[in-house]
């Protein structure tokens, strides 16, 4: 470990901090005691509607009291996480933040930067290999499919595939559910597209979903608003192309009002997973570890699932029998994740440039 701001810990909380490279049940004791010796963990990028943070972050408080959870900015995108850590090097006040969940494909360009650090939870070997960096700079949390919310209040026939969202009947329905040149749900929702329209994953299909997001604002579909479970409420945007579980979760806020359809759509099923990283210039190295811990426990993972989101530890829990029958009845049929794919990092990489360098002039909506 080698956070620079370290060093303006205290002497023992450094040596502790030092020792913990990989924890156990053993010291999860210390490592709470030290965590209460910082007394604040600063989040960003966790809307209480996402995953049931608002449960996560709840427990996490209730099992470890004494820590504040100061969270910044709860609609920011992956790259705005990134760019927090990377403007606030040496910055150890409430605006530095300690963790982060991006989508995969910033893992590895945060490790390249050196913007994190690495941590190996207790439960690092039920992680799929696949899922996490070997060395522990990013690991899995959860994952979930792009799909359509719909507000059917509002649209009389319900979109099936993707192709449908540029039919007239959608005129001025469409959002996305964040901005495609920093958002990385938006960034795949355009890889989703460019598949269903024929591209591979990867160049291919950034640059074919940029010429079907081009076709839909030609015709007055797109509207350029970050779509939210308030703006498809209130009409703003009737259709938002969002992961599975934030559009579940916002339909059940709702509680059928306005009622909401949630579509997986039948072509361009794509998967996405996020990821979990501890911040290189931590301002509070051991609350973060402390984090971690408790996302990575059975506790956390399945605070995740009641959010309808898929933990990474999800089979390891089911073939220990830790997943209740309730929440494996509550989430949607499964036949419908049967053709979703999930990129590779090189295949998001590759999209994520062509996306982000071609949006606004192939596409020209200035998202916000």
């Amino acid at each position: 470990m080698t956070s620079k701001l370290r060093l303006a810990l205290g002497a023992s909380v450094v040596a502790f901090a030092a020792s913990v490279s990989v924890a156990s049940a053993d010291n999860l004791d210390d490592l709470y005691a030290a965590a209460k010796k910082e007394g604040t963990l600063t989040t960003i990028a966790l809307p209480h509607s996402w995953c049931n943070y608002s449960g996560v972050i709840e427990g996490f408080k209730a099992k470890y009291p004494g820590i504040t959870v100061n969270e910044l900015n709860p609609d920011a995108g992956s790259a705005d996480e990134i760019e927090a850590i990377r403007a606030n090097k040496d910055n150890k006040g409430p605006q530095a933040p300690d963790v982060i969940d991006v989508g995969l494909s910033f893992g590895p360009a945060a490790k390249k930067d050196g913007l994190i650090q690495p941590y190996k939870v207790a439960t690092w070997d039920t992680i799929p290999d696949s899922a996490k960096d070997a060395d522990g700079y990013w690991y899995g949390d959860y994952y979930g499919v792009l799909s359509f919310a719909v507000n059917k209040d509002l649209v009389d026939n319900v979109p099936t595939d993707w192709s449908d969202l540029l039919k007239p009947e959608y005129a001025n329905s469409v959002a996305l559910a964040g901005d495609p040149r920093a958002s990385n749900q938006a960034i795949l929702g355009v890889l989703a597209a460019g598949v269903a329209a024929g591209g591979k994953p990867g160049k291919e299909s950034g640059e074919a979903g940029l010429k079907y997001f081009a076709e839909m604002n030609k015709n007055g579909n797109f509207v350029p608003v970050i779509g939210k479970t308030g703006t498809l409420a209130q009409g703003a945007t009737p259709i938002v192309i969002e992961w599975d579980y934030n559009a579940l979760a916002g339909r059940d806020t709702l509680k059928g009002n306005p009622p909401v359809d949630v579509v997986v759509p039948k072509s361009g099923v794509v998967a996405g997973v996020y990821v979990q990283a501890i911040s290189a210039y931590a301002p509070h190295p051991n609350a973060a570890k402390l984090w971690m811990e408790y996302l990575y426990s059975d506790e956390g993972q399945l605070g995740w699932l009641k959010g309808y989101c898929h933990p990474i530890r999800f089979n390891d829990l089911a073939k220990n029998g830790k997943v209740p029958q309730e929440m494996l009845d509550a989430m949607p049929p499964a036949e419908g994740y049967a053709k979703a794919i999930f990129p590779t990092l090189d295949e998001q990489a590759a999209n994520k440039a062509a996306v982000t360098s071609g949006w606004d002039s192939v596409v020209g909506a200035n998202v916000n």
